[in-house]
Protein backbone atom coordinates (compact mmCIF):
# COMPACT_ATOMS: atom_id res chain seq x y z
CA UNK A 1 0.00 0.00 0.00
CA UNK A 2 1.17 3.56 -0.98
CA UNK A 3 4.73 2.14 -1.90
CA UNK A 4 5.57 4.75 -4.32
CA UNK A 5 4.59 7.49 -1.61
CA UNK A 6 6.34 5.65 1.48
CA UNK A 7 9.55 5.38 -0.83
CA UNK A 8 9.63 9.18 -1.89
CA UNK A 9 8.99 10.33 1.17
CA UNK A 10 11.64 7.94 2.99
CA UNK A 11 14.53 9.42 0.36
CA UNK A 12 13.65 13.21 1.24
CA UNK A 13 13.55 12.33 4.86
CA UNK A 14 16.93 10.27 4.85
CA UNK A 15 18.66 13.07 2.42
CA UNK A 16 18.16 15.74 5.28
CA UNK A 17 18.01 13.71 8.51
CA UNK A 18 21.57 13.90 8.41
CA UNK A 19 22.22 17.49 8.70
CA UNK A 20 22.02 19.45 12.22
CA UNK A 21 20.91 22.54 10.75
CA UNK A 22 18.59 23.05 8.03
CA UNK A 23 18.38 25.88 6.26
CA UNK A 24 16.01 27.37 3.77
CA UNK A 25 17.57 26.16 0.55
CA UNK A 26 17.19 22.72 2.00
CA UNK A 27 13.71 22.97 2.80
CA UNK A 28 12.85 24.03 -0.42
CA UNK A 29 14.54 21.44 -1.92
CA UNK A 30 12.80 18.42 0.33
CA UNK A 31 9.35 20.38 -0.71
CA UNK A 32 10.26 19.99 -4.00
CA UNK A 33 10.95 16.11 -4.34
CA UNK A 34 8.20 16.11 -2.24
CA UNK A 35 6.24 17.98 -4.96
CA UNK A 36 7.43 15.57 -7.67
CA UNK A 37 6.50 12.49 -5.63
CA UNK A 38 2.79 13.58 -5.21
CA UNK A 39 2.45 14.07 -8.63
CA UNK A 40 3.92 10.59 -9.66
CA UNK A 41 1.11 9.49 -7.40
CA UNK A 42 -1.11 10.85 -9.14
CA UNK A 43 -2.66 13.25 -6.72
CA UNK A 44 -4.74 15.92 -8.35
CA UNK A 45 -2.19 18.88 -9.07
CA UNK A 46 -4.54 21.29 -6.88
CA UNK A 47 -4.21 19.20 -4.03
CA UNK A 48 -0.73 18.86 -4.65
CA UNK A 49 -0.22 22.81 -5.36
CA UNK A 50 -1.87 23.85 -2.19
CA UNK A 51 -0.24 21.54 -0.08
CA UNK A 52 3.45 22.25 -1.10
CA UNK A 53 2.36 25.86 -0.04
CA UNK A 54 1.36 24.94 3.13
CA UNK A 55 4.28 22.79 3.65
CA UNK A 56 7.12 25.56 2.46
CA UNK A 57 5.21 28.39 4.30
CA UNK A 58 5.48 26.71 7.64
CA UNK A 59 8.60 24.78 7.17
CA UNK A 60 11.35 28.18 6.09
CA UNK A 61 9.88 29.64 9.39
CA UNK A 62 11.38 29.74 12.48
CA UNK A 63 9.88 26.88 14.00
CA UNK A 64 11.90 24.27 11.74
CA UNK A 65 14.96 26.31 10.62
CA UNK A 66 16.09 27.00 14.52
CA UNK A 67 15.09 23.78 16.02
CA UNK A 68 17.08 21.16 17.51
CA UNK A 69 15.58 18.39 15.47
CA UNK A 70 14.79 20.12 12.37
CA UNK A 71 14.02 16.98 10.28
CA UNK A 72 11.93 15.40 12.84
CA UNK A 73 10.11 18.96 12.48
CA UNK A 74 9.61 18.92 8.72
CA UNK A 75 8.45 15.50 9.05
CA UNK A 76 5.95 16.24 11.41
CA UNK A 77 4.35 19.38 9.27
CA UNK A 78 4.53 16.76 6.19
CA UNK A 79 2.51 14.23 8.56
CA UNK A 80 0.32 16.86 9.44
CA UNK A 81 -0.57 18.51 6.30
CA UNK A 82 -1.35 14.69 4.81
CA UNK A 83 -4.10 14.71 7.55
CA UNK A 84 -5.49 17.65 6.87
CA UNK A 85 -5.54 16.57 2.60
CA UNK A 86 -6.97 13.25 3.97
CA UNK A 87 -9.83 14.95 5.89
CA UNK A 88 -8.33 16.08 8.79
CA UNK A 89 -10.85 13.94 11.27
CA UNK A 90 -12.52 10.26 10.90
CA UNK A 91 -16.07 11.15 9.66
CA UNK A 92 -18.32 7.95 10.81
CA UNK A 93 -21.52 7.16 8.33
CA UNK A 94 -24.44 8.60 10.05
CA UNK A 95 -26.74 5.87 10.65
CA UNK A 96 -29.04 8.55 12.36
CA UNK A 97 -32.27 8.22 10.48
CA UNK A 98 -36.08 7.17 10.60
CA UNK A 99 -36.15 3.45 9.61
CA UNK A 100 -35.63 1.87 6.68
CA UNK A 101 -32.56 3.85 6.01
CA UNK A 102 -32.48 3.98 2.25
CA UNK A 103 -28.30 3.86 1.39
CA UNK A 104 -27.55 3.80 -2.49
CA UNK A 105 -24.14 1.84 -3.73
CA UNK A 106 -23.24 4.01 -6.78
CA UNK A 107 -20.17 3.87 -8.84
CA UNK A 108 -18.44 2.56 -12.40
CA UNK A 109 -18.48 -0.74 -13.18
CA UNK A 110 -15.79 -2.68 -11.96
CA UNK A 111 -15.27 -0.56 -9.09
CA UNK A 112 -16.71 -3.19 -6.62
CA UNK A 113 -19.71 -1.72 -5.80
CA UNK A 114 -21.22 -5.36 -5.34
CA UNK A 115 -19.07 -6.51 -3.00
CA UNK A 116 -18.79 -3.28 -1.20
CA UNK A 117 -22.66 -3.33 -0.95
CA UNK A 118 -22.49 -7.32 0.90
CA UNK A 119 -19.34 -5.98 3.02
CA UNK A 120 -21.26 -2.81 4.02
CA UNK A 121 -24.38 -4.64 5.21
CA UNK A 122 -22.01 -6.96 6.97
CA UNK A 123 -20.86 -4.35 9.18
CA UNK A 124 -24.57 -3.10 9.77
CA UNK A 125 -25.40 -6.65 10.76
CA UNK A 126 -22.21 -6.21 13.57
CA UNK A 127 -23.12 -3.43 14.67
CA UNK A 128 -26.85 -4.67 15.48
CA UNK A 129 -28.79 -3.39 12.68
CA UNK A 130 -31.11 -5.18 10.67
CA UNK A 131 -30.03 -4.93 6.76
CA UNK A 132 -31.53 -5.72 3.52
CA UNK A 133 -29.86 -6.00 0.42
CA UNK A 134 -31.58 -5.54 -3.13
CA UNK A 135 -29.57 -5.35 -6.29
CA UNK A 136 -31.12 -3.36 -9.36
CA UNK A 137 -28.50 -3.86 -11.88
CA UNK A 138 -30.61 -5.78 -14.32
CA UNK A 139 -27.89 -5.11 -16.74
CA UNK A 140 -24.46 -7.14 -16.07
CA UNK A 141 -24.98 -10.65 -15.95
CA UNK A 142 -25.47 -12.54 -13.16
CA UNK A 143 -24.89 -9.21 -10.80
CA UNK A 144 -28.21 -10.06 -8.54
CA UNK A 145 -27.32 -13.55 -8.31
CA UNK A 146 -23.76 -12.10 -7.42
CA UNK A 147 -24.92 -10.28 -4.97
CA UNK A 148 -27.27 -13.05 -3.58
CA UNK A 149 -24.36 -15.04 -3.02
CA UNK A 150 -22.41 -12.41 -0.85
CA UNK A 151 -26.00 -12.02 1.29
CA UNK A 152 -25.77 -15.60 2.31
CA UNK A 153 -22.17 -15.63 2.89
CA UNK A 154 -22.96 -12.97 5.15
CA UNK A 155 -25.74 -14.16 6.67
CA UNK A 156 -28.17 -10.95 5.49
CA UNK A 157 -31.45 -10.87 3.78
CA UNK A 158 -31.90 -10.36 0.05
CA UNK A 159 -34.13 -9.39 -2.44
CA UNK A 160 -34.25 -11.56 -5.54
CA UNK A 161 -35.01 -9.06 -8.05
CA UNK A 162 -36.44 -10.69 -11.60
CA UNK A 163 -33.63 -9.03 -13.70
CA UNK A 164 -36.86 -8.40 -16.37
CA UNK A 165 -38.54 -5.66 -13.85
CA UNK A 166 -37.04 -2.14 -14.42
CA UNK A 167 -34.98 -0.87 -11.60
CA UNK A 168 -36.35 1.77 -10.32
CA UNK A 169 -39.70 -0.75 -9.87
CA UNK A 170 -37.47 -3.39 -7.87
CA UNK A 171 -36.07 -0.10 -5.37
CA UNK A 172 -39.57 0.82 -4.91
CA UNK A 173 -40.75 -2.55 -4.00
CA UNK A 174 -37.52 -3.23 -1.79
CA UNK A 175 -38.50 0.05 0.51
CA UNK A 176 -41.80 -1.31 0.43
CA UNK A 177 -40.40 -4.35 2.03
CA UNK A 178 -38.14 -3.39 4.29
CA UNK A 179 -40.99 -1.10 5.75
CA UNK A 180 -43.23 -3.98 6.40
CA UNK A 181 -40.82 -6.34 7.53
CA UNK A 182 -38.89 -4.19 9.69
CA UNK A 183 -35.75 -3.52 8.66
CA UNK A 184 -33.71 -0.38 9.55
CA UNK A 185 -31.62 -0.47 6.64
CA UNK A 186 -31.70 -1.09 3.07
CA UNK A 187 -28.93 -0.95 0.97
CA UNK A 188 -29.67 -0.93 -2.96
CA UNK A 189 -26.47 -1.80 -5.33
CA UNK A 190 -27.08 -0.12 -8.39
CA UNK A 191 -25.44 -0.92 -12.14
CA UNK A 192 -22.68 0.76 -13.06
CA UNK A 193 -21.24 1.59 -16.60
CA UNK A 194 -17.70 1.65 -17.94
CA UNK A 195 -17.92 5.25 -18.10
CA UNK A 196 -20.54 8.14 -17.28
CA UNK A 197 -22.92 8.42 -19.32
CA UNK A 198 -26.65 10.62 -19.28
CA UNK A 199 -28.73 6.82 -19.62
CA UNK A 200 -26.91 5.94 -16.10
CA UNK A 201 -27.03 8.88 -14.74
CA UNK A 202 -30.50 9.67 -14.91
CA UNK A 203 -31.54 6.19 -13.99
CA UNK A 204 -29.43 7.01 -10.44
CA UNK A 205 -30.97 10.15 -9.54
CA UNK A 206 -34.83 8.40 -10.36
CA UNK A 207 -34.21 5.45 -8.04
CA UNK A 208 -32.60 7.97 -5.58
CA UNK A 209 -36.25 10.37 -6.34
CA UNK A 210 -38.04 7.13 -5.93
CA UNK A 211 -37.10 5.56 -2.45
CA UNK A 212 -35.85 8.77 -0.71
CA UNK A 213 -32.60 7.50 -0.47
CA UNK A 214 -30.78 8.98 2.89
CA UNK A 215 -27.36 7.69 2.30
CA UNK A 216 -25.86 7.90 -1.26
CA UNK A 217 -22.43 6.04 -0.98
CA UNK A 218 -20.17 6.46 -4.09
CA UNK A 219 -17.61 3.85 -4.93
CA UNK A 220 -14.27 4.35 -6.34
CA UNK A 221 -11.32 2.27 -7.57
CA UNK A 222 -8.66 3.30 -5.55
CA UNK A 223 -5.96 2.12 -8.09
CA UNK A 224 -7.66 4.01 -11.13
CA UNK A 225 -5.97 7.31 -9.58
CA UNK A 226 -7.98 10.28 -10.77
CA UNK A 227 -10.05 8.85 -12.79
CA UNK A 228 -11.49 7.32 -9.71
CA UNK A 229 -11.02 11.29 -8.52
CA UNK A 230 -12.90 12.91 -11.79
CA UNK A 231 -15.86 10.17 -11.63
CA UNK A 232 -16.50 10.88 -7.85
CA UNK A 233 -16.90 14.60 -8.68
CA UNK A 234 -19.22 14.35 -11.09
CA UNK A 235 -21.69 11.58 -9.16
CA UNK A 236 -21.43 14.17 -6.50
CA UNK A 237 -22.29 17.24 -8.82
CA UNK A 238 -25.64 15.26 -9.92
CA UNK A 239 -26.59 13.37 -7.06
CA UNK A 240 -25.15 15.04 -3.80
CA UNK A 241 -23.35 11.79 -2.35
CA UNK A 242 -22.99 11.20 1.24
CA UNK A 243 -19.09 10.09 0.80
CA UNK A 244 -16.47 7.95 -0.67
CA UNK A 245 -15.83 4.31 -0.35
CA UNK A 246 -11.91 3.48 -1.69
CA UNK A 247 -12.08 0.01 -3.16
CA UNK A 248 -8.47 -2.04 -3.51
CA UNK A 249 -6.22 0.10 -1.22
CA UNK A 250 -4.21 -2.60 -0.31
CA UNK A 251 -2.93 -2.85 -3.95
CA UNK A 252 -2.85 1.10 -4.34
CA UNK A 253 1.14 1.97 -4.65
CA UNK A 254 0.33 5.75 -5.33
CA UNK A 255 -2.49 6.88 -3.26
CA UNK A 256 -3.48 9.68 -5.51
CA UNK A 257 -7.27 9.05 -4.92
CA UNK A 258 -6.74 8.65 -1.41
CA UNK A 259 -4.98 12.22 -1.33
CA UNK A 260 -7.38 13.85 -3.74
CA UNK A 261 -10.77 13.15 -3.26
CA UNK A 262 -11.43 14.64 -0.25
CA UNK A 263 -10.32 18.04 -1.53
CA UNK A 264 -11.85 17.88 -5.06
CA UNK A 265 -15.15 16.22 -4.05
CA UNK A 266 -15.66 18.16 -0.50
CA UNK A 267 -16.94 14.66 0.77
CA UNK A 268 -15.23 12.29 3.17
CA UNK A 269 -14.06 9.03 2.90
CA UNK A 270 -16.02 6.42 4.91
CA UNK A 271 -14.82 3.08 4.05
CA UNK A 272 -12.03 1.65 2.56
CA UNK A 273 -11.94 -2.01 1.28
CA UNK A 274 -8.05 -3.20 2.15
CA UNK A 275 -8.15 -7.46 1.20
CA UNK A 276 -10.02 -10.10 -0.74
CA UNK A 277 -11.92 -11.51 2.39
CA UNK A 278 -15.85 -10.28 3.02
CA UNK A 279 -14.73 -8.51 6.20
CA UNK A 280 -11.78 -6.23 4.92
CA UNK A 281 -13.95 -3.48 4.65
CA UNK A 282 -12.29 -0.63 7.53
CA UNK A 283 -13.65 2.77 8.56
CA UNK A 284 -11.44 5.27 7.48
CA UNK A 285 -9.66 7.76 9.65
CA UNK A 286 -6.85 10.27 7.97
CA UNK A 287 -4.16 10.12 10.68
CA UNK A 288 -3.63 6.43 10.32
CA UNK A 289 -3.48 6.85 6.96
CA UNK A 290 -1.04 9.25 6.72
CA UNK A 291 1.01 7.32 9.06
CA UNK A 292 0.84 4.88 6.17
CA UNK A 293 2.00 6.44 4.01
CA UNK A 294 5.31 8.06 5.68
CA UNK A 295 5.85 4.28 6.59
CA UNK A 296 5.52 4.98 10.55
CA UNK A 297 3.02 2.10 10.75
CA UNK A 298 -0.30 2.43 12.08
CA UNK A 299 -0.98 0.81 15.67
CA UNK A 300 -4.25 1.06 16.41
CA UNK A 301 -5.96 -0.34 13.13
CA UNK A 302 -2.96 -3.43 14.02
CA UNK A 303 -4.49 -3.78 17.70
CA UNK A 304 -8.23 -3.72 15.82
CA UNK A 305 -7.30 -6.30 13.61
CA UNK A 306 -5.62 -8.62 16.35
CA UNK A 307 -8.96 -7.73 18.73
CA UNK A 308 -11.02 -9.06 15.52
CA UNK A 309 -9.56 -12.16 14.55
CA UNK A 310 -7.18 -13.50 17.86
CA UNK A 311 -8.10 -15.38 20.19
CA UNK A 312 -9.48 -12.60 22.78
CA UNK A 313 -7.59 -14.03 25.78
CA UNK A 314 -4.28 -14.41 24.06
CA UNK A 315 -5.15 -10.37 22.87
CA UNK A 316 -5.43 -9.52 26.63
CA UNK A 317 -2.50 -11.25 27.50
CA UNK A 318 0.16 -9.48 25.59
CA UNK A 319 -1.91 -6.03 26.89
CA UNK A 320 -1.65 -6.51 30.41
CA UNK A 321 2.53 -6.30 29.34
CA UNK A 322 2.02 -3.43 27.20
CA UNK A 323 0.10 -1.50 29.86
CA UNK A 324 3.23 -1.52 31.47
CA UNK A 325 4.73 0.71 28.55
CA UNK A 326 7.75 -1.77 28.40
CA UNK A 327 8.55 -3.99 25.78
CA UNK A 328 10.98 -6.41 25.17
CA UNK A 329 12.14 -8.68 22.13
CA UNK A 330 10.30 -11.14 23.04
CA UNK A 331 7.07 -9.32 23.38
CA UNK A 332 7.79 -8.87 19.70
CA UNK A 333 7.96 -11.92 18.52
CA UNK A 334 5.19 -13.06 20.26
CA UNK A 335 3.32 -10.70 18.36
CA UNK A 336 4.92 -11.79 15.26
CA UNK A 337 3.51 -15.17 15.86
CA UNK A 338 0.06 -13.50 17.06
CA UNK A 339 0.23 -11.80 13.28
CA UNK A 340 0.65 -14.87 11.87
CA UNK A 341 -2.41 -15.92 12.21
CA UNK A 342 -4.67 -13.11 11.30
CA UNK A 343 -3.72 -13.53 7.39
CA UNK A 344 -1.07 -12.43 5.10
CA UNK A 345 1.92 -10.98 6.81
CA UNK A 346 2.73 -8.55 4.22
CA UNK A 347 -1.08 -6.66 5.18
CA UNK A 348 0.04 -6.28 8.85
CA UNK A 349 3.87 -5.59 8.53
CA UNK A 350 3.00 -2.31 6.82
CA UNK A 351 1.14 -1.94 10.22
CA UNK A 352 4.31 -1.74 12.30
CA UNK A 353 6.15 1.08 12.70
CA UNK A 354 9.46 1.04 11.22
CA UNK A 355 8.24 -1.82 9.09
CA UNK A 356 6.49 0.15 6.44
CA UNK A 357 8.17 0.37 3.89
CA UNK A 358 9.47 -3.17 4.23
CA UNK A 359 6.63 -5.21 3.54
CA UNK A 360 5.62 -3.23 0.39
CA UNK A 361 9.13 -3.47 -1.46
CA UNK A 362 9.39 -7.63 -1.04
CA UNK A 363 7.30 -10.04 -1.72
CA UNK A 364 5.35 -12.71 0.91
CA UNK A 365 8.47 -15.41 0.41
CA UNK A 366 10.65 -12.52 1.41
CA UNK A 367 8.86 -11.38 3.93
CA UNK A 368 8.93 -14.31 5.52
CA UNK A 369 12.85 -14.73 5.26
CA UNK A 370 13.10 -11.49 6.64
CA UNK A 371 10.99 -12.04 9.92
CA UNK A 372 12.87 -15.48 10.38
CA UNK A 373 15.78 -13.56 10.36
CA UNK A 374 14.44 -11.10 13.33
CA UNK A 375 14.13 -13.93 15.27
CA UNK A 376 16.87 -15.38 14.72
CA UNK A 377 18.51 -12.67 15.78
CA UNK A 378 16.08 -12.73 18.94
CA UNK A 379 17.16 -16.27 19.87
CA UNK A 380 20.70 -15.44 19.38
CA UNK A 381 19.84 -12.97 22.58
CA UNK A 382 20.60 -13.91 26.28
CA UNK A 383 17.21 -13.97 27.94
CA UNK A 384 18.52 -10.72 30.03
CA UNK A 385 19.16 -8.68 26.49
CA UNK A 386 15.53 -10.01 25.34
CA UNK A 387 14.41 -8.25 28.23
CA UNK A 388 16.54 -5.28 28.60
CA UNK A 389 17.84 -4.28 24.90
CA UNK A 390 19.80 -1.73 27.10
CA UNK A 391 22.35 -4.01 27.29
CA UNK A 392 23.10 -4.46 24.04
CA UNK A 393 26.29 -3.01 23.53
CA UNK A 394 29.06 -3.40 20.62
CA UNK A 395 30.80 -6.61 22.15
CA UNK A 396 27.05 -8.06 22.49
CA UNK A 397 25.86 -7.45 19.33
CA UNK A 398 28.77 -8.62 17.75
CA UNK A 399 28.07 -11.92 19.37
CA UNK A 400 24.56 -11.64 18.50
CA UNK A 401 25.25 -10.88 14.56
CA UNK A 402 27.67 -14.29 14.73
CA UNK A 403 25.45 -16.45 16.31
CA UNK A 404 22.20 -15.49 14.12
CA UNK A 405 23.99 -15.17 10.84
CA UNK A 406 23.90 -11.74 9.92
CA UNK A 407 25.96 -8.56 9.65
CA UNK A 408 26.28 -6.28 12.25
CA UNK A 409 25.09 -3.50 10.75
CA UNK A 410 21.82 -5.31 10.03
CA UNK A 411 21.06 -6.13 13.50
CA UNK A 412 21.79 -2.27 14.25
CA UNK A 413 19.28 -1.51 11.71
CA UNK A 414 17.02 -3.93 13.24
CA UNK A 415 17.34 -2.53 16.79
CA UNK A 416 16.52 0.49 15.52
CA UNK A 417 13.37 -0.83 14.24
CA UNK A 418 12.13 -1.73 17.32
CA UNK A 419 13.38 0.71 19.25
CA UNK A 420 10.89 3.05 16.89
CA UNK A 421 8.20 0.29 17.49
CA UNK A 422 8.63 0.49 21.63
CA UNK A 423 8.51 3.62 21.55
CA UNK A 424 5.15 3.98 19.56
CA UNK A 425 3.66 0.79 21.76
CA UNK A 426 5.05 3.09 25.02
CA UNK A 427 2.69 5.83 22.95
CA UNK A 428 -0.09 4.28 23.21
CA UNK A 429 0.11 2.77 26.51
CA UNK A 430 0.15 6.05 28.34
CA UNK A 431 -3.91 5.81 27.15
CA UNK A 432 -4.30 2.29 28.23
CA UNK A 433 -3.24 -0.78 25.85
CA UNK A 434 -5.90 -2.65 27.31
CA UNK A 435 -8.60 -0.56 26.83
CA UNK A 436 -7.12 -0.62 23.08
CA UNK A 437 -7.51 -4.40 23.18
CA UNK A 438 -11.28 -4.41 24.34
CA UNK A 439 -14.31 -2.98 22.54
CA UNK A 440 -12.59 -1.75 19.41
CA UNK A 441 -14.55 -3.20 16.69
CA UNK A 442 -17.48 -1.44 18.39
CA UNK A 443 -15.69 1.69 18.23
CA UNK A 444 -14.10 1.13 14.78
CA UNK A 445 -17.82 0.73 12.86
CA UNK A 446 -19.43 3.50 15.17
Amino acid sequence: MFQNLKTAFSKTFDAISGKGKLKESDVLAAAREIKLALLSADVHFTVVKDFVERVSAQAVGEKVLSSITPAQQFTKIVHDELISALGKAHQPFDFACSPPLVTMIVGLQGSGKTTTAARFALLCKKIGRRPLLVSVDVYRPAAISQLKIMAEKCGVDFIDADPKTKPVKIAKEARRHAERFGYDTLIIDTAGRLHIDDSMMDEVREISKKVEAQRIIYVADSMTGQDAVKSAKAFNELLEITGVVLTKLDGDARGGAALSVKAVTGKPILYVGTGERIEDLEPFYPERMAGRMLGMGDVVSLVEQVQANVDQGEAEQIARKLSGGRVTFDDFVEQLKMMKKMGPLEKFMGMIPGFGTIADKIDPVTLEKELRRKEAMISSMTKSERSNPKLLNGSRRKRIALGSGVSVTDLNRFIKEFERYSQMMRKFSKGGMKKLFKGLTTQAFS
